[in-house]
Parts: structure tokens; sequence; C-alpha cells
């Protein structure tokens, strides 16, 4: 497929698929091997937590910051381990030893409230800090490395015991808050269950796989169909989403959708649409380029070559950007994440990013953890931390992207390929011809173009293929689908 990864495996490439040049490995190898560090040197010798930022500069963060733990690095961080031993930048029993240092933790010492756990601890007790809400999403993104390890050391009977332990006593039943038909995104001792559900298209994939295939509490499959799904129209491009780049990446960084197509389960009283949401990654990405090529008039840092915003560290702190254009917030920054976590969508693109940040401003931005978790190439700005979360997606992305494996590891756990067929996300036949990313695929309301004998096969989501979204037959109820965001306006996306 045009936007395939060409994994590192003997035999012949994919037809189709982009092959990597030896400087493109050797880029990716080198981004990696910085990442990995940063879990390697960054977590607790004797629970495993993965700290949730550390200065470039190797001195001590702010006292509000210091020994602060997240358990979304942490999984990213037993990921990491898994890809690391592969690789044999360490060896497997030192790999090894260091997942099950983590797995002992959670399964018998962390604070967890009916199997979920707190957002963010102390990383050498693993007590509550921030008086942070123990999350729905991070205990997610924590039990997908925890799974992932499960299947890379399969030939280990303590981590196969404990990492099932901890995922089968996640009671997912409970984050519904009663008869709820979504999950809520946390609850705090205080206060009871947050007033925000995972109601919208977004990074929340994961957490309803995990929730589906669970053997022990798991909830319906219908749940899946009661998310909305907003469509952005951005330069040509048309996509689900509408939020920062992350929530394009974290779910699929695990969830191998490459060749899964939606179907509609029979017999359903439920509509289902049909969007391919590893095309809608792949628009996404390309409409961040997009954007950053419009933008480049008001900020010249900004180009075809140097682009990227998503969630990130700012000169104003932490902002959850990147949506829109017309955000207000946008002042010319560049988050290396946002390329970075989009390798496995986008290679053709986010490779030459990469590089080209690294060609053009060097040991500005890039260090021991590899890139500043942001940067300002019009201002000359420089975030002064790495962000555990933006190493990782970019370490489970350019992997995905040279052999597969995270997905290969994920998608070995029976529990992940049963919750998919329960929702309809099926495998293609091995034996088509089309692979799922080059299909072409009904906009909305409109009917699909047919391509001709002679049309050469063009990237997903650029403007000659920009459609992931079928609504053919339409929704019984014509509102199903709305809000249709669009951006326009100041502020980001407006219904």
């Amino acid at each position: 497929m045009t936007n395939g990864y060409a994994a590192q495996t003997p035999g012949p490439p994919p037809v189709g698929a982009q092959v990597l040049s030896p400087l493109d490995i050797d880029l990716l190898d080198d981004i990696e091997r910085r990442s990995f560090r940063y879990f390697w040197d960054q977590a607790d010798p004797h629970t495993g937590l993965v700290l949730d930022r550390v200065r470039t500069d190797g001195k001590p963060d702010d006292p509000w910051h210091q020994n602060v733990a997240s358990i979304a690095a942490t999984g990213f961080g037993l990921t990491a381990l898994c890809i690391a031993a592969q690789h044999r930048w360490i060896s497997r029993d030192s790999a090894r030893a260091r997942i099950l240092t983590t797995l002992r933790f959670f399964a018998s010492q962390a604070p967890q409230v009916h199997g979920w756990f707190y957002h963010f601890m102390d990383t050498a007790s693993g007590q509550r800090v921030w008086n942070s809400e123990v999350s729905s999403i991070d205990t997610a993104l924590l039990l997908s490395g925890i799974l992932t390890a499960r299947r890379a050391f399969s030939d280990d009977p303590e981590i196969l015991t404990l990492a099932t332990l901890i995922y089968n006593r996640v009671n997912f039943q409970w984050m519904l808050d009663g008869s709820r038909e979504v999950l809520r995104h946390g609850w705090r001792p205080e206060t009871g269950f947050l007033k925000y559900d995972w109601d919208s298209y977004s990074e929340l994939m994961i957490l309803y796989v995990l929730a589906i295939g669970s053997p022990t509490h798991p909830i319906s499959p219908s749940s899946w169909y009661n998310w909305k799904l907003p469509v952005v129209q951005q330069d040509n491009y048309t996509y689900v989403g509408g939020g920062p780049l992350f929530t394009q990446q974290y779910s699929q960084a695990y969830v191998d959708l490459r060749d899964r197509v939606q179907v509609q389960l029979a017999p359903t009283s439920t509509y289902v649409p049909s969007v391919n949401y590893f095309a809608n990654a792949v628009a996404a990405t390309r409409a961040q380029q997009a954007m950053a090529v419009a933008l480049s008039r008001r900020f010249p840092g900004y180009s075809s070559e140097i682009w990227g915003i998503t969630a990130s560290e700012s000169v104003r702190g932490y902002l959850a950007w990147g949506g829109s254009p017309n955000d207000p917030r946008i002042d010319g920054t560049v988050v290396p994440s946002a390329a970075g976590g989009s390798l496995m969508f986008a290679p053709d693109i986010c490779i030459p990013a990469l590089r080209s940040m690294l060609v053009k401003y060097g040991k500005q931005i890039y260090g021991p953890y590899g890139f500043a978790d942001a940067f300002n190439p019009t201002t000359g700005w420089v975030s002064p931390w790495v962000l555990g979360i933006d190493a990782g997606i970019t370490l489970l992305s350019a992997e995905n992207l040279r052999t597969g494996s995270v997905w290969r590891w994920f998608m070995a756990n029976p529990d992940v390929d049963r919750a998919l067929d329960l929702v309809g996300l099926l495998p293609q036949p091995s034996s088509s011809p089309e692979q799922p990313a080059v299909k072409q695929i009904a906009r909305a309301s409109r009917r699909s173009r047919m391509p001709g004998a002679d049309d050469a096969p063009k990237p997903p989501g650029s403007p000659d293929n920009p459609i992931i979204l079928d609504l053919t037959p339409p929704p019984p109820n014509p509102a199903w689908a709305l809000p249709q965001y669009t951006l326009q306006g100041a502020g980001g996306p407006q219904p």
C-alpha cells in the first residue's frame, strides 16, 4: 500500500510499499534509541514508574514536578523495553527484569480503584500526586503496554500471570457510572465520577477495545457506536476528529487497523457507519502539513518540511492545541511528536520533516532523549523539557513503520482480536488485491468516485483521495453524525 510500512524482514516488500532507504533506517534507529533511553533512565528501579517529564539539560525539575510519574508514560515504557530487547539495545534478561519489577508493583502495591489507576503517581511510592483522577484513558495506555509485554515475553510465566491479573482486575463496567452507555473520563475519591464522557472520536478507541474485549468485566459492543464522529474539512482533506494529532496516534500505535474494514453486523438495529480509521489518521496527518504551509505566511518558520502541532509544552505551559489553524494560541511552535507519532501513517512526509528539523536546528532541539518537546523556529524558543508520552508515541510509531512489532505483539492478545470482531472491524480477505489505506471510500452524502483504468494510486487522505467516512446508506436520523465540524472561526472547530 502506498503509505504502508516497509518492514525490515526477509523477502521483498509488499507491492506498493514505501521502501525505507538506509538513511531513513539510520535516522529512525537514532530517534528510537534516544527515545528508549528516556524510559530506561527515567524509570524508578523499584516500581518501574516512568517520570512524566525531564529537563533537556539534565538539571532537576522544579519542586512541583519532581518525582511525578505518568502511568501513560509507564505504559509506553513497557513497550519500549520490548522494542529495545528485540533490537538488542539491552539484553532480553534486562528487559524482562524491568518488566517484572513494573508488573509486580502494579499487581500488588500500586493504589487502585476497581482495577483503575491514578493518572499521576510518586515515582518511588506510587502514591497519588496532584490530587489526580483515577484515569480511564491513562489506565488504558498503561494496560496496552502491559498486554504488549505479555505477548512479547510470552515465554515468561510470571509476566503472563501478572499481566493477566492486572488486566482482568479492571472493572470496565464500573467506569460506565451505572447504566450509562459510554465510559467516563475518570473518578476522584473526593467528588466521584468526572462529568466528562468518552463520547466523541478521539484517543478513546484503545479504551473501548480493552473494555469490550475484557474477559472478566466487558462492556457491550454497542458502546462503540455511541461516539459522535465530528467531520473536519481542511484544505481539501476530510477526516473524522478535530482534536490534536495525538488523538489519531495513541490508539493506533497499538491497534493495527491497516487491514480491518468496518462491516454491518447482522442482525442489529444499530446504525454502523463505515470509517477507515487508518486512512483517517493519514488524512489528519496530511492536513497538519497543509495547515503549516497555510500558516507560514504568519509564521515563516513553518513550511512543508517544518510542520506539526499537537498537545505539548509551550511558552505558556502545556497546551492541547493544533486541531485548528484558527486556534488563537498558535504562535509558530513546532511539536516534533506530531510528525514523529505519525511515521506509521505517512512516512513520505514525516521522515523528511524530522530530518529537516535535525538538519536545520540540530543540537538546539535534539539531545540524549531525542527531540525537545517543542520549539519555535520563528522566535527561537526551545522547550526545556522532554515529555515521556511524546517520546513514547514517537518511538512506537517509528517501530511500527520499521518492523510492525508493536502492532504484532498487541494484536496477538486474543481479547483485542475478539473486541474488534465484536464491533465489526473484520480483517480483509488475504486474497484481496486492494489494501485498506488506498481504498476509495465514499464521502458523506456523496457517491464514491470509481477510479479509471489509467488512474495512478493516490495517497489516502490526499486531495485526490480524501475520503474516509461512508454514510451510504444514510443514518436513520439525519442528525446522527452532527455536529459537522469545519475548521472555521477563531478558537478551534466550530459547530
